[in-house]
């Protein structure tokens, strides 16, 4: 299968480790580089369209099946933005780095006839999958940022040293990082950013982000 990965060099080295070596991998980290590479991909992962959600539009004309990284906008949400449905067949999924190369491919669907077409290319692609609501944040994006806000308001508190929660966590609950481990290894700005996004999606006060957390997002950021 002829495979597009638009972002990052870490998210093609994921899907890459995901997926295996018997696809065919063409790479971009910029969309307007990508529109050239449709035709010749039968599958694209978008992983950056938060970052430019105007660039939706360049899969209105083209037959691509696309997956796009909706864990900080809803695919909803884009197609409102954009006006019109692409002629893609698109689908969701997490995108978010560390959480994409794990045993199941966590996706959402606009349309409920794609379905099939989704059971299809997972089959393919040789991955278990499990479609997930439409909403800002997934899932396991969800859950794991709000262990790490949380685990910034603990620390913030003076509860215990950022050492002591990641050890609590990976002992209490087996998880492979604590929250501040998961939190570099996914980049604070994402952490930051999908908190925000589920925030401003929700209004949920579960969804205010610690203001420790907020003064590292600004100084990475400034």
């Amino acid at each position: 299968m002829n495979i597009l990965v638009i972002g990052d060099q870490i998210n093609l080295q994921e899907l890459r480790q995901k997926f295996g070596d018997k696809h065919e991998y063409s790479w971009v980290n910029e969309h307007r580089d990508a529109e050239k590479y449709l035709l010749s991909n039968e599958v694209v992962f978008d992983f950056i369209i938060d970052e430019e959600p105007h660039q939706f539009e360049i899969y209105f004309d083209h037959p691509a099946t696309v997956f796009i990284n909706t864990c900080k906008i809803s695919l909803g949400e884009l197609v409102h933005l954009a006006g019109q449905q692409a002629s893609s067949r698109i689908f969701g999924f997490n995108g978010m780095p560390t959480l994409f190369n794990r045993e199941v491919l966590e996706v959402s669907v606009h349309r409920a006839e794609d379905l099939t077409l989704l059971h299809n290319l997972c089959d393919q692609l040789k991955t278990a999958y499990q479609v997930v609501e439409d909403r800002v944040g997934l899932v396991t994006p969800r859950i794991v940022c709000m262990i790490i806000n949380e685990a910034y308001y603990a620390a913030q508190e003076g509860t215990a040293t950022r050492t002591d929660i990641d050890l609590a966590m990976k002992l209490g609950t087996n998880y492979p990082y604590g929250p501040f481990e998961w939190a570099q290894r996914i980049g604070i700005r994402h952490v930051y950013e999908l908190i925000e996004a589920l925030y401003d999606d929700t209004r949920d006060e579960r969804y205010k982000i610690c203001p420790l957390l907020k003064n590292e997002y600004l100084n990475i950021s400034s």
